[in-house]
């Protein structure tokens, strides 16, 4: 539970510094990227349910972009659910978005695992 946790302020974090890039989207508070967090962070968690073996053979195989497309939907399905979390530019505010909510949670996460405060 607390590793969620983690993960859920650390996307939080993550959606707030996309918000401040020219992608197109828009985060109005912190509540938002909070519950922003929550519903990219349990999808996350869900995707994780299946077995190594089967996502990585789905990410090789198609040469990454199912799991892009996944991405995207689930960016653009917490855009659509939490009110004050919008995409200024529908598809393409949730391809940018995606991909850059994917590298900024990569180096936040290295971060804290450098750090000492998640565990790899």
């Amino acid at each position: 539970m607390v590793a969620f946790l983690i993960t859920v302020v650390v996307m939080a974090i993550s959606l707030l510094i996309v918000s401040k890039l020219p992608l197109g989207v828009d985060i109005d508070n912190p509540l938002a990227a909070l519950l922003g967090g929550a519903i990219i962070g349990a999808f996350s968690g869900i995707w994780h349910l299946f077995p190594t073996a089967f996502r990585g053979a789905t990410a090789i195989l198609s040469l990454g972009i199912i799991p892009l497309i996944g991405s995207i939907i689930v960016f653009g399905l917490a855009a659509w659910i939490v009110e004050g979390f919008r995409l200024r530019w529908g598809i393409g505010s949730a391809i940018l978005g995606a991909i850059a909510l994917s590298i900024i949670y990569s180096i936040l996460t290295f971060i804290l695992r450098q750090v000492g405060l998640v565990i790899a």
